[in-house]
């Protein structure tokens, strides 16, 4: 184990119990005063009543913090973190509503109890933040950056790329040394030893699984891009019938009821959507109108699911005609032809709030391969054939790649993206990268779709 390995799970695990220790303490104090004031029973706080009550909400508590990765001290960014947090506690207090009312039986007292909750959960959420904040700093300091050593081959730049990214994150990872792919593999093993992990950057299938292989035997961390065969593989069962290990990759797609189910819940979603933002839109309808005179709403054709085509709609940011000569232009960071409230809605996403019409109507998800242009779905076919395995999947407002990658990722990345989540569809995950898209919006920067320059969005 590598120097700084066991202090890392160590902090992890007194921070998660400490973060999660101080919400249930903040918590029972909010029973003790819910329970005397709303229904009137003391034995409700005895020390009893009082453990249970502790109990079923560090068991919620747990699960979602988990699940929303609030426990990752170390591994996530701060504002991620401090997101993870926030969404966490507000899970757990929402259903602690439910529950409450249905111990108290005061469902007259609904919004009171709301309101109630609403504090909890803000002081939940200031507290729990601070702490993992400190925390953080903490881990930091104690311990050290994954120290490694970087493999590239022939067709790989050894200043940029995977050693740029890598090296983005110092805290977490440096790149110490680079050599170039030995034509005698024999001579690694003591080079690699001197190091935590090994990242390995376009070498040949061959080098490539000797490497694998040695790093397993001398317990070394090693860090690989997959290629696209490798997503596709991910999902394959082991079949035992024979004195030789095969692996069998069904290719079903996904079932007709998962399809269903994820239709279901776009419709639900999208039209309590539209219901609770009907003022949001109203008001940016009135100021887009009122600039300059222009349309409300912006349209531009899109490929979703089976290359079917459709009209995708947005708020306009830019100025009538921005397109005139038919041809895509993609906004620079300062385009003039972005208009004022353009910007406005474009930094706070809500540009793309329209969209939640084309889930309604079955042409988009809520959760999917972002729907592309047609232009770039040629563009991008031509040079990667495999680009059309995205249209297995229902476009998505947000989806895969729009929360893990940036606006300079690559076309390549972000497709292997987008097949990791068709290949591990689940509801489940649909719901995962919902409160992940809300994590994303707290960072600096962010993905839209593959038609996106690295200086800026399309129109």
């Amino acid at each position: 184990m590598r120097q700084g390995a066991s202090e890392k799970y160590i902090l992890r695990f007194f921070s998660g119990m400490l973060n999660t220790l101080s919400g249930i303490a903040i918590y029972i104090l909010w029973w003790h005063k819910f329970v005397t004031t709303y229904h009137n029973a003391g034995h409700l706080t005895d020390r009893g009543n009082l453990l249970m009550a502790a109990g079923i909400y560090f068991l919620l508590l747990a699960i979602i913090m988990r699940w929303m990765g609030a426990c990752k001290i170390g591994f996530s960014r701060r504002m991620n973190l401090m997101a993870s947090v926030v969404i966490s506690f507000f899970l757990v207090d929402l259903a602690e509503i439910f529950i409450s009312l249905a111990i108290s039986g005061r469902f007259r007292w609904f919004w009171k109890i709301c309101r109630g909750y609403s504090v909890l959960f803000l002081l939940q959420s200031l507290v729990i933040g601070i702490l993992s904040s400190i925390e953080l700093d903490i881990y930091r300091k104690l311990v050290p950056p994954i120290s490694i050593i970087e493999i590239y081959g022939k067709k790989a730049d050894p200043s940029t790329s995977l050693f740029d990214k890598f090296n983005s994150i110092p805290y977490k990872y440096i790149i110490r040394k680079k050599i170039p792919l030995p034509d005698n593999l024999h001579g690694l093993e003591s080079e690699i030893i001197k190091y935590d992990a090994v990242l390995v950057n376009d070498i040949p299938d061959e080098d490539e699984n000797t490497i694998i292989k040695l790093c397993f035997d001398i317990n070394k961390r090693i860090y690989y891009v997959p290629k696209l065969s490798d997503i596709l593989k991910t999902k394959s069962v082991y079949i035992n019938l024979f004195d030789t290990p095969v692996f069998l990759n069904r290719n079903n797609g996904i079932p007709v009821v998962e399809l269903a189910l994820k239709r279901f819940f776009d419709i639900i979603l999208s039209s309590l959507a539209l219901i609770i933002l009907s003022p949001v839109f109203l008001v940016i309808a009135i100021a887009i109108k009122a600039e300059d005179g222009g349309p409300v709403l912006y349209r531009q054709e899109r490929i979703t699911i089976g290359g079917k085509k459709f009209w995708i709609l947005k708020f306009r940011s830019m100025i009538v005609d921005a397109e005139k000569d038919g041809k895509p232009h993609p906004a620079s960071k300062n385009d003039d032809r972005i208009t004022r409230v353009g910007r406005v809605i474009r930094k706070t996403r809500c540009d793309e709030l329209p969209q939640l019409i084309n889930i309604l109507k079955g042409d988009m998800s809520i959760i999917g391969p972002r729907p592309e242009r047609v232009e770039h779905v040629e563009k991008y076919t031509q040079e990667i054939p495999e680009f059309r395995l995205r249209e297995k999947m229902r476009g998505g407002l947000s989806g895969y790649a729009q929360v893990y990658g940036k606006y300079t990722t690559s076309a390549l990345d972000k497709l292997k993206m987008d097949l990791i989540y068709i290949n591990n569809y689940s509801l489940l995950l649909d719901v995962q990268l919902i409160f992940e898209t809300i994590k994303v919006l707290f960072q600096k920067e962010s993905t839209e779709g593959f038609s996106e320059p690295q200086n800026g969005k399309e129109p």
